[in-house]
């Protein structure tokens, strides 16, 4: 950077202020969503997903977003091969802006180079979003020179605190939600898009409308944290700024050049590349000399933090993370573009717009703002779950096949190893059955179940060829049995299943089928009763796992509470045929009978008790009374017997 551009950067020394902490807006419509309809169930969204945010759980059907785990990173709609899963539409509320009285402004993230490479000259693009409606089109790279130039004094002064940069808001996110013991390490400032909007507050007056286009999804909720003074009034990705393109006609063949609105950005425009906002700012960047230390990437970012948490005494850096691989690979950008060439293309366009650079001009508007306040918002809002028992997490593990191996893992799962797979589990935030290797496992189990039930159907089928009537004759007896068994299982209150050794259900009744739920009714509907059914794809690790314990046990009966969902069920699972056939009788202790029936038997039982106790105190009085009679008609006796024997006295 030139010297002229280095004394307006160390004018004063950087005066770190006090953050704002707020709760996160909850009035809007998630950012991430997935369509039922077109969702076919294939995990890669919750595999893709860093922090579980989406979750499968038991009898509740395909993937759903957690918003309040979100972290705005995008990941999942990437993964998503049949498209099912969309962010929240910011199309329509630029058409509002753009149809109302008060001008428009855009601001244009820096990125633009590497995603508009089809576009042959930066004006004809500008030209291109004036042709949509906005009174203005500004560059964001301004936003991130004062930025880069606060960075810049606050590494220098940071006084033995080191911190990690606030720029990727998907990192914020991250921070305040896993990491909240972080929160006040993130440097208080804020990210070029909203330094960028308050300049040109300041340039155009607050009734200005400024419509944010770049390549970040998270952006979308940055510009939320604002409400009271908002930088920002909507977050347009490049994928919607090219629809609108497509929608209005808009060829850059058609149009004339136009040139942004200042001020022009300088080295900010290199902003996208992971290590740019330390170019513009002048910042030390040498292996032996620097201070800071730039990580990008998805995996990269997590370790760095977790990193940054454990051993930051002796690293003593600060820490420059981007969760994409720098912003020109953001998830708002087109799929499928080369990082290197989209680098190279930035890189091309910001020496192009360097060679005949203002800097007279450029300075005098780093003057004016460099005073400006970027002070940010932050808010904790921890999402961080319960670590489980430890003997949960061992019996998932030894489910897996994965209780005595290595805590490492294939990882296809998403998870970065069995354990973390597992403890996963134990919350309910994914199934088992995500684990590939249990998976193809259970599926070779069950092949081989088939197999062997094939081998004894044919031995059966001989059989029954050598003694048809009398097979016929039994079966009768046998179909009469079920019936009449059917039909008192049927008149029950409680839930009762009956399955065999590989937990397929052999029978069930109607509120075992209602307990599960509408899927299993609609299901129960085409297969009577779900038989064949497996329980462990109906039923929760913790619910299932007794009818495991009991079959491998051989047990007799096994008494549980076990809570599902909004219900506390007790459950009594017994065994009809040892280590082959179980069968488990369900009551919902919220049911009006249920809780009647209970309280019948727990009062019979207080009774019964209390009655025995008063026997036995009633033995005791009448005892004790039968003595003290004795005692008293024997004084009573020696008494009247020594008034007989006792002389007259003379009258």
């Amino acid at each position: 950077m030139p010297s002229s551009a280095r004394s307006v950067q160390r004018k004063e020394t950087f005066q770190p202020k006090n953050y704002r902490m707020k709760s996160a807006p909850t009035s809007f419509p998630p950012l991430f969503s997935i369509d039922p309809r077109r969702c076919d169930a294939c995990y890669g969204c919750v595999r893709s997903c860093p922090v579980t945010a989406i979750t499968v759980r038991v009898n509740k059907g395909g993937p759903h977003i957690d918003p309040a785990r979100c972290i705005g990173c995008g990941d999942c709609l990437r993964a998503c091969p049949e498209g099912s899963v969309s962010i929240r539409d910011s199309m329509a509320a630029l058409r509002t802006l753009l149809a109302g009285e008060a001008p428009v402004a855009a601001i244009v993230g820096p990125s633009i180079a590497g995603e508009f490479e089809d576009i042959t000259d930066y004006r004809k693009f500008v030209q291109m979003i004036r042709s949509l409606g906005f009174r203005f089109v500004h560059e964001a790279s301004f936003g991130a020179d004062l930025v880069a130039m606060q960075y810049s004094r606050l590494f220098e002064d940071n006084k033995g605190k080191f911190y990690l940069t606030a720029n990727c808001p998907a990192l914020v996110s991250y921070v305040e939600k896993y990491h909240p013991d972080l929160v006040s390490n993130l440097a208080p400032l804020v990210s070029p898009m909203i330094a960028a909007g308050r300049v040109l507050r300041e340039i155009h007056g607050p009734h200005v409308r400024l419509v944010y286009i770049g390549p970040c999804i998270a952006s979308k909720e940055e510009a939320l944290r604002y409400p009271d003074d908002p930088a920002i009034d909507a977050v347009l990705t490049f994928t919607e700024l090219r629809t609108l393109f497509k929608e209005n006609n808009i060829d850059e063949n058609t149009l004339e050049f136009a040139e942004f609105d200042p001020p022009f950005g300088h080295k900010g425009a290199l902003y996208p590349i992971p290590a740019g906002i330390l170019e513009a700012g002048n910042i030390d960047r040498g292996l032996l000399s620097g201070t800071v230390i730039t990580v990008d990437g998805s995996e990269g970012m997590q370790r760095a933090v977790e990193e940054f948490r454990g051993n930051i005494a002796g690293i003593q850096h600060h820490f420059n993370l981007f969760y994409c691989e720098g912003c020109m690979m953001g998830p708002g950008t087109s799929p499928g573009g080369n990082k290197l060439r989209r680098r190279t293309a930035i890189t091309r366009y910001v020496n192009k717009r360097l060679s005949d650079f203002d800097m007279d001009t450029w300075e005098s508007y780093m003057l004016r703002f460099g005073k400006l306040d970027l002070s940010p918002v932050f808010h904790v809002n921890d999402q961080r779950l319960p670590d489980p028992p430890e003997e949960k997490i061992h019996e998932i593990l030894t489910l897996l096949g994965k209780g005595d191996g290595p805590d490492t893992g294939c990882a296809a799962c998403g998870f970065r190893s069995c354990r973390e797979f597992a403890t996963a589990v134990a919350h309910g935030l994914v199934k088992t059955d995500m684990c590939v290797e249990y998976a193809i496992r259970t599926r070779e189990e069950y092949v081989s179940s088939l197999r062997r039930s094939n081998e004894r159907l044919q031995n059966v089928q001989r059989d029954l060829m050598e003694s048809e009537r009398s097979a016929r004759e039994e079966l009768l007896k046998v179909n009469e049995a079920l019936d009449r068994t059917s039909t008192v299982l049927q008149k029950l209150h409680s839930a009762v299943v009956v399955a065999d050794q590989e937990l397929r259900i052999v029978q069930s009744n109607r509120n075992f089928i209602y307990l599960l739920g509408k899927e299993a009714a609609e299901i129960s509907e085409i297969i009577p009763g779900l038989v064949g059914a497996d329980l462990r794809s109906l039923l929760p690790f913790q619910f299932y796992n007794l009818f495991l314990y009991v079959l491998q046990n051989g047990d007799e009966a096994i008494h549980r509470d076990v809570h599902l969902e909004d219900k506390l069920l007790n459950v009594t699972v017994f065994t009809i045929r040892k280590h082959e056939v179980v069968g488990a009788v369900i009551r919902d202790m919220y049911m009006p009978e249920v809780q009647k029936d209970e309280v019948i038997k727990r009062v019979t039982e207080v009774i019964t008790e209390n009655l025995g106790m008063v026997q036995k105190i009633g033995f005791l009085l009448g005892e004790g009374a039968a003595r003290t009679e004795r005692m008293l008609n024997s004084i009573i006796e020696s008494y009247q017997q020594g008034s007989k024997d006792k002389p007259e006295s003379d009258g």
